[in-house]
């Protein structure tokens, strides 16, 4: 991920992509365009009264169950945190997603088509640089013995940790500077997961009615079912950490930090990025024109 010195970028042309919804079962389609300087990642989404703008911020967020869901005057996009690691990932600064039927289509469960079809597309510098957020200070937040901090770094570093006490694997730890390269090669494949005996009473609560094989790694009391197996043998923590990159995208501005994770999730790390919001002091906006002038982490919405 770069984030010192560089313009900002947006992609060459239009993406589209189409599929279903992983929490809705329902089909769905997915429209990025490329947008002006200072955009940000604004989503386009429409309900029975016409199209909702906003941006992807923290004030965004509605819901943190087993996927990030943004939204506006009860307009909702749901998944959303596997296209914004992408973005994120691969340095995409300013983006236009215009979103149908409420929910980023879920595709094969990574991030890697949104990564191959936007660098096919090409991705493009801009006129003005793009700014950056430096940890000055430790943060954190936790629950219980999960948790999630992020301390001061010279690069985006991500340390994770997860112990699900599944037979198929123990602890999974990953710990890595996260760069355009490691993020294309390490964490974008790493497919989302689940557990065989938890399917029924998550479709009973609205969640997971598209899931399937096809778009997720599934496991039962003792192995994984998935016949092709698993692209890493630490896929599961690799995929929390694409997760985690996703949420962080949320700040409106790539980060410099150091982060650690513990057993973390969607609402831990939506957690974090919102107290950091909220404590201007324990971070720097640099490469702003007007540093002082403006120290919000997120642009407005629209």
């Amino acid at each position: 991920m770069e984030t010192v010195s560089r313009s900002q970028r947006t992609i060459g042309g239009p993406v589209r992509f189409e599929g279903i919804g992983l929490h809705t079962g329902e089909p769905c389609r997915l429209t990025l365009s490329p947008a002006p300087v200072n955009t940000g990642v604004e989503f386009h989404a429409r309900n029975g009264h016409g199209p909702v703008r906003f941006a992807a911020g923290p004030d965004a967020v509605v819901e943190t169950r087993l996927a990030t869901t943004l939204g506006l005057n009860g307009t909702k996009v749901r998944t959303v945190e596997h296209l914004l690691a992408t973005l994120s990932g691969l340095a995409v600064d300013n983006v236009l997603a215009e979103v149908e039927g409420g929910e980023v289509p879920i595709l094969d469960g990574s991030a890697d088509s949104f990564v191959r079809r936007i660098e096919h597309a090409g991705i493009v510098s801009q006129s003005e640089a793009q700014p950056y957020i430096r940890v000055l200070s430790p943060l954190s937040v936790a629950e219980g013995d999960r948790w999630v901090r992020i301390s001061p770094a010279d690069r985006l570093r991500v340390t994770y940790v997860i112990d699900y006490g599944h037979p198929a694997f123990g602890v999974q730890g990953y710990d890595g500077v996260i760069t355009r390269e490691t993020f294309v090669r390490e964490i974008a494949p790493a497919r989302t997961f689940g557990f065989l005996r938890d399917v029924e009473e998550m479709k009973r609560r609205g969640l997971i009615r598209g899931g399937s094989l096809e778009n997720a790694v599934v496991l039962d009391d003792r192995e994984v079912i998935n016949k092709e197996g698993l692209r890493y043998e630490d896929e599961f923590v690799r995929h929390k950490v694409l997760d985690l990159i996703g949420d962080l995208r949320l700040l409106g501005l790539p980060i410099v930090g150091h982060v650690e994770a513990q057993k973390a999730g969607h609402d831990l790390n939506i957690r974090l990025v919102q107290a950091l919001a909220r404590t201007p002091s324990a971070w720097e906006r640099v490469g702003d024109p007007s540093p002082r002038e403006n120290r919000s982490l997120s642009l407005p919405s629209a």
